[in-house]
C-alpha cells in the first residue's frame, strides 16, 4: 500500500528555481533590448539636433547675400591750383583708391560704373570705373584718375569764394556700383552699392614746398536693400 502512495505522487524537480530564472533572464533580455532602443532614438535626435544646427549656420552666414562695401581709401593730389576769393576757382588731378570689399562666400561681378566729383551739385570732374570682379570674402583694389576743375562750371559762385576765403574748399563724391553675387555657381542674386563722400581741402597754404593737405569723411554707404552707417575717418595726403 505505501508503495502505491509512493508511486502515485511524482519527485519534485531538482531545481526548484529553474523556471523562475528563465522568467529573469527573459526581463533582462527585454530591459536590455528596451535601453538599446531608447539609447538610438537618443542618437537619433541627437544628429536631428545637430544637423538643424548645421543648416542654420550655413544658411545665416554661407547663404545670405550682403551687399559688398565700396569706400574711397588714399587720396592724392597733383597740379593743385585756387583762385582768388575775387575770382574764385580751382582745378587738381585726384588719384584715387577705391576698394570694394566683397563679405560673401561667392564672388561679385560689378559693371562698369563712373565715380562723380562734384562741388554745390554741380559736377567738376568724372571718371571712369571699369568692369571687375571681386573674389569671395575678398577686397579688390583699384586706382582712378580724375582730373578736377571749376571752370565754367562756378562762375559767380559766392559760396566757392567765401570757402577759398577761409582755406577750406568742400567737394563731394558719388559713386555706384552694380552687379551681381554668385553663391556655388547657381545662386545670384543683384546687389548695388552706392558710396558718397564729402572731402575738405585746406587750401590756406599756397607754398609749393609746403604740399595741400585733404581731410577724407565718408559719410555713409547706401547699398539696395538696406542704408548701413559707417565710420568716419580722416586721412592726409601729400601733393
Amino acid at each position: 500500500m505505501a508503495e502505491k502512495d509512493q508511486q502515485g505522487y511524482p519527485l519534485a524537480p531538482a531545481n526548484g528555481h529553474a523556471r523562475s530564472d528563465l522568467e529573469s533572464s527573459t526581463l533582462q533580455s527585454k530591459e536590455l533590448r528596451r535601453k538599446k532602443k531608447i539609447k538610438c532614438l537618443v542618437y537619433i535626435a541627437a544628429f536631428a539636433v545637430f544637423q538643424t544646427i548645421i543648416i542654420l549656420v550655413f544658411a545665416l552666414t554661407v547663404m545670405r547675400i550682403k551687399t559688398p562695401d565700396v569706400k574711397l581709401g588714399t587720396l592724392t593730389i597733383q597740379n593743385f591750383n585756387v583762385g582768388t576769393a575775387g575770382s574764385p576757382s580751382f582745378s587738381m588731378r585726384l588719384i584715387a583708391e577705391v576698394t570694394v570689399k566683397n563679405k560673401n562666400f561667392g564672388h561679385y561681378k560689378y559693371e562698369e560704373s563712373t565715380a562723380t566729383f562734384s562741388y554745390g551739385g554741380r559736377t567738376v570732374g568724372q571718371t571712369l570705373i571699369p568692369n571687375g570682379r571681386a573674389k569671395a570674402r575678398k577686397t579688390r583694389r583699384m586706382s582712378i584718375v580724375v582730373d578736377v576743375n571749376s571752370a565754367g562750371q562756378l562762375s559767380g559762385n559766392s559760396n566757392l569764394s567765401n570757402e577759398i576765403s577761409t582755406g577750406m574748399l568742400t567737394l563731394s563724391s558719388h559713386t555706384k556700383l552694380s552687379g551681381k553675387v554668385t553663391l556655388l555657381k547657381v545662386m545670384k542674386k543683384r546687389k548695388t552699392a552706392e558710396m558718397n563722400c564729402t572731402m575738405i581741402f585746406n587750401v590756406a597754404s599756397q607754398d609749393a614746398d609746403a604740399g595741400h593737405h585733404a581731410k577724407i569723411t565718408a559719410t555713409k554707404c547706401v547699398a539696395e536693400d538696406y542704408e548701413a552707417s559707417v565710420n568716419q575717418w580722416n586721412r592726409n595726403c601729400n601733393q
